[in-house]
């Protein structure tokens, strides 16, 4: 279930932030990170508030008075709370608070990765996601692609408000 976190993480920053500067390489690649639990036996601090936040305190302070890169790194932790938001982590109590509604995360709160037919769903529904942005943000440009793989970035002039 990668192209549903990958695609709507970088659709929902692009649409919202409206910001050229954004490296959206590291939106996506947040958006992944916490798939890495789903091959190590189950949720955890992956699927919890707390790594984003940890990871958002991590770069602000590391690039403190270090404008341009805070942006540019800020895209992680922003991808990993993106995958809560679209893993609907929330709903699961215990293992979105951990560790402050305790250490040990209840059964009920382990994710359930849906039904076969809603995997493949989510995963076609990323996919349209990602066709919609590409064509959107015009990444099908030789120019455009070079940008967006070398910088993780779009091209000004594409980021249009009001669309």
């Amino acid at each position: 279930m990668f192209l549903w976190f990958a695609g709507f993480a970088f659709l929902i920053v692009a649409k919202v932030f409206v910001s050229p500067a954004i490296d959206y390489r590291l939106v996506i690649l947040g958006a992944l990170i916490p798939t890495v639990e789903m091959f190590t036996g189950g949720s955890w601090v992956l699927h919890s508030l707390t790594a984003p936040v940890a990871l958002m305190v991590i770069v602000m302070l590391l690039f403190s008075g270090k404008r341009l890169q805070q942006r540019r790194w800020l895209g992680l932790p922003i991808g990993m709370f993106l995958y809560l938001l679209l893993d609907r982590a929330w709903t699961r109590t215990s293992l979105f608070w951990w560790p402050f509604t305790g250490i040990k995360i209840a059964d009920s709160d382990t994710p359930n990765w849906e039904s076969i037919p809603v995997l493949v769903l989510m995963e076609m529904l990323g996919l349209i996601a990602v066709i919609y942005s590409t064509k959107k943000y015009k990444l099908f440009g030789k120019e455009e692609r070079s940008l967006f793989f070398t910088k993780g970035q779009i091209k000004r002039a594409n980021m249009v408000r009001g669309e």
